[in-house]
């Protein structure tokens, strides 16, 4: 089943996919046994960080190779990439999905870059997901009212042909100072004014509820990230302080149970 096909099935049921970023190979077991675990799809999200970092073959290989072998139905997305040349690439080597990200640009580059996407994943049949609004990133600041407009969310979509909207709602990258509050009532209309798969990006540590309530709303597919990376390195971290083990082997799997304990209770949270 394509990444859309899902995602629309998802947008009908009133559910929505876990999207996960990972980064090596601990991170990407860590998604897999919870998908496992709890019998959910699952999208496993790479970067342009983590493809710079591991390689694209390696990257589409290990992501490909991890879903089979632990028997879940998955796909593998481009996050946040920037650059008509890496999804070219992404595309080539097997990706399912890529999100070209052009929000911080003019509307009408967006418009002109997310439109070329489209055409490039035609001929893949690949699920595309762009953005709209201001959703703070890592160092930027949480309190710009650039949340996305019903009205421009629709045009938007129109216009590009786009299958995926990544929201403005009240959400951010990174940390929050504070408990985030989301303008559900804003999705709501979001979701009236267009048909596109509404994406919830920034889920680490929006609280439970709101994650419900927003997928009742109309998200269909949420991305988890800082927090997989903040666990996993605090797990690794208490126990390097308490054992002098050298061997990697021994030493990872603590923390891969630790995300992996996370992402499970992602996955039951959104369960309906």
């Amino acid at each position: 089943m394509k990444l859309q096909e899902k995602l629309f099935e998802c947008q009908q049921k009133g559910k929505a996919l876990l999207a996960c970023n990972f980064y090596n190979f601990e991170t990407l077991k860590s998604i897999l046994l919870a998908a496992k675990k709890t019998k959910q799809p699952i999208i496993l999200q790479a970067t342009k960080s983590t493809i710079d970092y591991m390689g694209l073959a390696m990257t589409v290989k290990m992501a490909k190779t991890g879903l089979e072998q632990y028997e879940v139905e998955g796909w593998l997305h481009l996050d946040h990439c920037t650059t008509i040349e890496l999804i070219t690439a992404a595309l080539g080597a097997g990706f399912d999905s890529v999100m070209i990200d052009a929000s911080e640009q003019p509307l009408d580059f967006n418009l002109k870059i997310t439109r070329k996407v489209v055409e490039l994943a035609k001929k893949y049949n690949a699920n595309v997901e762009a953005e709209l609004g201001y959703i703070a990133k890592l160092g930027q600041s949480h309190e710009s009212a650039g949340f996305t407009k019903p009205e421009e969310a629709r045009k938007f979509v129109d216009s590009t042909g786009i299958d995926a909207l990544a929201v403005a709602i009240g959400s951010a990258h990174g940390f929050y100072k504070q408990t985030p509050k989301l303008d559900l009532d804003r999705l709501s209309e979001i979701r009236q004014a267009t048909e596109a798969f509404l994406v919830l990006h920034g889920s680490s540590g929006i609280p439970h509820q709101q994650l419900t309530e927003a997928v009742s709303r109309g998200i269909c597919k949420i991305n988890l990230a800082t927090e997989i990376k903040n666990i996993f390195m605090q797990s690794l971290s208490d126990r390097l302080h308490h054992t002098d083990e050298i061997d990697l082997r021994k030493v990872f799997p603590h923390a891969t149970e630790s995300a992996s304990s996370l992402i499970q209770e992602k996955l039951n949270c959104i369960k309906s």
